[in-house]
């Protein structure tokens, strides 16, 4: 398929006004096509004779298109481009026929049945460039239009559009006309959903799901529109623009790739967000988050959009800092920005650090395909991150007022970085365009590493800056407490900013100085001497888990960067997380402490005792939650206690008697984490798992008995495995990813051994057939990263060098590649350390 260029994409733009598409859906001809019918009128601008340009469409079949009444030949069609030439100035209309194909991998227009009772739904996911999979369009951000859809659907079904739609009889539904809007961003969701209306403000609000999530959904019903109505009221005290379109409804959809989609009027979640288990506080603070961040796209991104794509990370990261902003000010989620640390900015960090970086506003993005990688860790978590720091350093106040300057001058268009910048500048004396500099079009992770020097009682601190960019950070001075010297208590936080002009006077040395206390800025942090003694002592000692969340990332980034050891690491999670409160601190510490400290940057011969010291840490934390004050705390060590076990015993009783002793008891979830660790260790069967499946037939029940038998410790099973993803494509991208989480595991590296050099040609190849999800899945979930050895290291550089993989795949092991690169230094430096 081509892919649209920023040049292509400039010159249609001055050519073309779009004012106008009918859209035109029959969802009732069969399971693998629809029928697509669009009228596009348009004006061709200039006072050149002719000209010619393109619309895209990728169909099954193209029936039939006439441009101004006259035919025009459907052979004509390459790839997915329609010519129409000889296009003289003025108004003309161009009408496309269409049969489409629906997707299995939530590109396009998606189509899924229920296995719990086999109801059939369907939904679009357009961005980026998937437009074209469902009707004919001028597909790029800056060629707004008008919209007005008609949608024939199966009896029974209700259909879902970004205006208020109505049933006008026998199947037929319309959809009220959209102000001015970017192709990528037209939602239909089709199906027998079941649906929860109310109004606020004078709005209708709706929450959809599929029938059998229906329970569930109704159990949350209150928590999800409380979150939503009260941060569309927040956003209204922020934003002088009042919410632009004329219904806001909510579709929980299923196989959905990302985590929500910002559709105008119709946003569309992955329905794993209606918990069918049970979930801890904070993942219900994420789905608030998630909602939060995607109804500030509808200020930022869909009634203001992005001209190009090289400006993606002006819709993700603020709409990113704006979900965890306003969640912690407008729900009872306060904690938002600790999660945010130790879970969404390392992945920012990780991403900085890698071949692949590039700035948070990248210059050079020439095409849709190369725009569809910047869709990370940078445009999210590190944009975030600047943004943080920009309102750190501008105020609020100032902030909020060039964003609605921004509004106020580009609704229902599209603006740039420069735009946004002018918009901040004109509300503000400070240098935003220096800032931005800096902050926005350097790439890279800055290192504060603090000095304290002088006598006691006259100390300073001079923080030493590797990196380029200027901070403005707050630094925590903490006293070991009097009454209990496993405690901590903040002395002072000291505004600072960074380079410094002269050293910081701080009185008497402090047990710990936390640079960044608060997590305010973007920057990998260091600790001196002294302060590296009392973590090891106290870090349970701070009393504010943000700090707490600071300091574990630091001593994350010093394993990765192979200047802590990861059994050290282990040890001080050992010493400490039994007495943390956090939810989302426990959860991450103990998530990177299995995947990275003890799968991946332990040796082999290590591994065995670092999965005893996270079991016994796991213990301590359910033995302290025995009481039942904090089922969220005791539902994440069962988790993890599932996770590294090493002997099958305990968790296979907890199996069989349907509980944890004192709880909780085992939900579907749990059932199926248990099977598949049974599975690794080769403590249950392929009966087992088809006996949990008549238990669970839904489709998550489907996920976990593909990855459970993927899992079996059994050539057979491994064949079976391998071939479902390498050798068919018939799998969706969350039965491929399913299937993939179960194949690779540390345990079974002799077994799947001879698969590591096989992964990569067939990679390539599934690739190049399934398109950009699959190979997203196959880089991220398929990748033999359990293999830390220099063998997959130089077959994946081979590959790279040789293959030609796609884009999406190439981005993706490019990067695995360098975490593999990354682990065998730390490995190399811990043998030596010890």
């Amino acid at each position: 398929m081509s892919v649209l260029t920023r040049d292509e994409a400039q010159t249609r733009a001055r050519l073309l006004d779009v004012h106008h598409y009918a859209i035109d859906l029959d969802l009732t001809r069969g399971d693998d096509t629809f029928d697509s019918h669009t009228v596009i009128r348009f004006t061709v601008r200039g006072d050149t004779d002719t000209t010619d340009t393109f619309v895209e469409i990728k169909p099954a079949e193209l029936r039939t298109a006439t441009l101004d009444g006259h035919p025009l030949d459907p052979a004509t069609l390459h790839e997915n481009r329609l010519a129409l030439k000889n296009l003289t100035p003025g108004e003309h209309e161009l009408r496309v026929e269409a049969a489409m194909r629906y997707s299995s991998t939530g590109e396009g227009m998606h189509r899924f049945t229920d296995p719990t009772d086999n109801e059939t739904y369907v939904y679009t996911q357009l961005f980026l460039d998937d437009v074209q999979r469902v009707y004919a369009a001028f597909d790029q951000p800056d060629l707004k239009a008008v919209f007005d859809l008609t949608v024939t659907a199966p009896h029974g079904w209700t259909v879902l559009a970004n205006g208020i739609t109505e049933h006008t009889g026998d199947g037929h539904w319309k959809a009220a006309t959209t102000p001015p809007i970017s192709t990528y961003l037209v939602a239909v969701a089709a199906g027998p959903w079941h649906s929860l209306r109310t109004e606020h403000r004078g709005l209708p609000f709706g929450i959809h799901c599929r029938r059998s999530l229906a329970p569930h959904l109704d159990a949350d019903a209150d928590e999800l529109l409380d979150v939503t109505r009260a941060c569309f009221d927040r956003y209204h005290e922020k934003f002088t623009e009042p919410y632009p379109f004329d219904s806001y409804d909510q579709a929980f959809v299923p196989e959905f790739n990302a985590g929500a989609m910002e559709n105008p009027g119709l946003v569309t979640f992955r329905d794993e967000f209606v918990f069918r288990s049970a979930v801890t506080d904070t993942q219900r603070q994420t789905r608030a988050m998630v909602i939060a961040h995607e109804m500030a796209h509808m200020w930022f991104g869909d009634l203001v959009t992005l001209r190009w794509w090289d400006d993606i990370w002006l819709n993700e990261s603020f709409a990113e800092y704006m979900g965890y902003q306003t969640t912690a000010e407008a729900t009872r989620f306060t904690d938002t920005w600790t999660d945010f640390g130790v879970t969404r900015k390392p992945w920012g960090y990780d991403a900085d650090q890698r071949p692949s970086t590039h700035p948070v506003a990248p210059e050079n993005v020439q095409d849709t395909a190369s725009a569809l990688l910047n869709f990370d860790g940078i445009s999210y978590a590190k944009g975030a991150s600047a943004l943080r720091q920009l309102v750190t350093w501008l105020g609020e106040k100032d902030f909020l007022a060039g964003i609605n300057t921004h509004f106020e001058r580009h609704k229902f268009a599209n603006a740039t970085l420069a735009d946004l910048i002018d918009s901040l500048a004109a509300a503000t004396d400070r240098d935003v365009h220096a800032w931005a500099d800096t902050w926005l079009r350097t790439t890279g992770v800055d290192t504060l590493t603090p000095h304290i020097t002088g006598d006691n009682g006259t100390r300073a601190l001079t923080v030493d800056h590797t990196g380029t960019r200027p901070h403005r950070i707050a630094v925590g001075l903490y006293d070991q407490d009097l009454t209990d010297e496993r405690r901590l208590t903040l002395r002072e936080r000291l505004d600072l900013d960074v380079p410094q002009t002269e050293p910081r006077p701080i009185g008497k040395r402090p047990a710990l100085a936390v640079l960044n206390d608060g997590d305010l800025s973007y920057a990998k942090i260091r600790f001196d001497t002294d302060s590296t003694r009392t973590i090891r002592a106290a870090l349970s000692g701070l009393p504010d888990p943000l700090t707490r969340a600071v300091v574990w990332n630091a001593l994350r980034d010093a394993v990765r960067d192979g200047e802590l050891p990861a059994t050290t690491y282990l040890d001080i999670a050992r010493t400490h997380l039994p007495h943390e409160t956090d939810l989302a601190l426990v959860d991450g510490v103990l998530t990177f402490a299995t995947t990275q400290a003890a799968d991946r940057y332990a040796t082999p011969e290590q591994r065995p005792a670092a999965l005893t010291t996270l079991t016994d840490l796991c213990r301590d934390l359910i033995r302290r939650t025995e009481d039942g004050d904090h089922p969220g705390l005791r539902l994440i060590a069962v988790r993890h206690r599932v996770a590294t076990a090493a002997h099958p015993d305990t968790i296979a009783a907890w199996l069989a008697d349907g509980t944890v002793p004192g709880g909780p008891e085992l939900d579907p979830e749990l059932r199926w984490r248990i099977l598949t660790r049974l599975a690794v260790l080769g403590a249950t069967d392929d009966r087992a798992i088809t006996a949990e499946l008549q238990r669970d037939p839904s489709d998550t029940g489907q996920e976990g008995a593909a990855r459970c038998r993927a899992a079996l410790p059994d050539p057979e099973a491994k064949s079976r495995a391998w071939e479902t993803m390498f050798a068919t494509d018939d799998l969706s991208t969350y039965l491929f990813t399913a299937t993939a989480k179960g194949f690779w595991q540390p345990e079974q590296t002799d077994l799947v051994h001879d698969y590591v050099p096989r992964y990569y040609a067939e990679a390539v190849a599934v690739a190049a057939r399934r398109g950009p999800a699959i190979a997203d899945a196959a880089g991220r979930w398929a990748f033999p990263a359990h293999a830390v050895d220099a063998d997959n290291l130089r077959l994946g550089r081979q590959c790279l060098t040789d293959a030609d993989p796609t884009p999406a795949l190439r981005r993706k092991l490019a990067d695995q590649l360098d975490d593999l690169a990354r682990a065998l230094r730390v490995r190399e430096t811990d043998t030596h350390t010890h």
